[in-house]
């Protein structure tokens, strides 16, 4: 196949693009800055999509970082208008790629507290449940042109990039802790996993629909805490104070402090097998495998 992806250059991106090349696709990459065999992808601009089979879309706006007004607006326009561009682009080409996976988050379940959401579970409540439900209309408007569309919801990436490289050096220098109470469920994925399903998604025609990218165990804060410290043979007894991390964090430290506790159901049933099942299998190879020690 031949596939085109967006976002290309970003932590899941770059493994998107070493799986596909291990299994014989092709792959066109799309940045804002067009080059070494990039095309261009910006929100102004229809992107340039034939010759392409599918089009996996991963592009978006970090959501670290401080959530100024500013900042929740280029959250939520990079992905809504982003993903609009693209639709856009598919329906007025009836000879191009007829496949759409679109990244998405499990921010759109809201905070779950001690309930399980699965793929069948309502939409949530909060900034990120808004952004995630408005970028998948988006995206589910391209199967007015007969485009198969398949929506990827992603959990924490345990991988080289995004939060983790800010967790490594703070476990690493003994200085990791639980965040508030600790209690508060997460729900990860090592990072070949998400690209995997993305990969996945696109090869496979019978992929319609949501899809959560988490390993089929969450896990409290206080555990990943623990397996962290473990794996680094390193302390880890400075918590962070939920007020501490409201007042200085804002609408943010709901990232942190709220729970997602996510099952993969749709995808189990739908054949895709993890690689990384569990939080001790996929830390000990981000932390100590491929991915370098700290």
């Amino acid at each position: 196949m031949k596939i085109g992806v967006t976002g290309a250059f970003g932590s899941i991106g770059k493994v998107v693009q070493v799986l596909a090349a291990e299994k014989g696709h092709a792959i066109v990459p799309f940045s804002r800055s067009p080059g070494r065999g990039a095309r261009l992808f910006d929100l102004q601009t229809l992107p340039d999509l034939s010759g392409l089979d599918a089009v996996i879309h991963l592009a978006g706006e970090p959501v670290l970082g401080l959530w100024t007004k500013e900042k929740k607006r280029r959250i939520h326009q990079s992905r809504v208008e982003g993903t609009r561009r693209i639709v856009e682009a598919m329906g007025k080409d009836s000879s191009g790629p007829r496949t759409l996976v679109c990244a998405s988050a499990i921010g759109y379940y809201g905070d779950t507290g001690e309930t399980v959401a699965d793929e069948n579970s309502a939409l949530g409540n909060g900034f990120l449940a808004e952004v995630c439900r408005d970028w998948e209309e988006e995206a589910r408007c391209a199967e007015r042109f007969g485009i198969r569309v398949a929506r990827v919801r992603v959990g924490f990436v345990l991988g080289r990039g995004g939060a983790m490289t800010l967790i490594r050096p703070v476990f690493g220098f003994g200085l990791g802790g639980n965040l508030g109470s600790g209690r508060q469920w997460m729900s990860g994925v090592h990072e070949e996993d998400a690209a995997g399903l993305f990969l996945w998604a696109a090869e496979n025609p019978a992929a319609l629909g949501a899809y959560n990218a988490v390993m089929p165990e969450p896990f409290r804060n206080a555990d990943f805490t623990r397996e962290v410290a473990r794996v680094l043979h390193r302390a880890a007894f400075l918590p962070a104070p939920a007020f501490v991390l409201k007042l200085v964090l804002g609408e943010l430290s709901g990232v942190m402090l709220d729970s997602f506790r996510v099952n993969p159901s749709r995808t189990q049933e739908a054949g895709y097998v993890f690689r990384f099942a569990t939080l001790p299998a996929a830390l000990q190879d981000v932390l100590t495998g491929r991915c370098g020690k700290i």
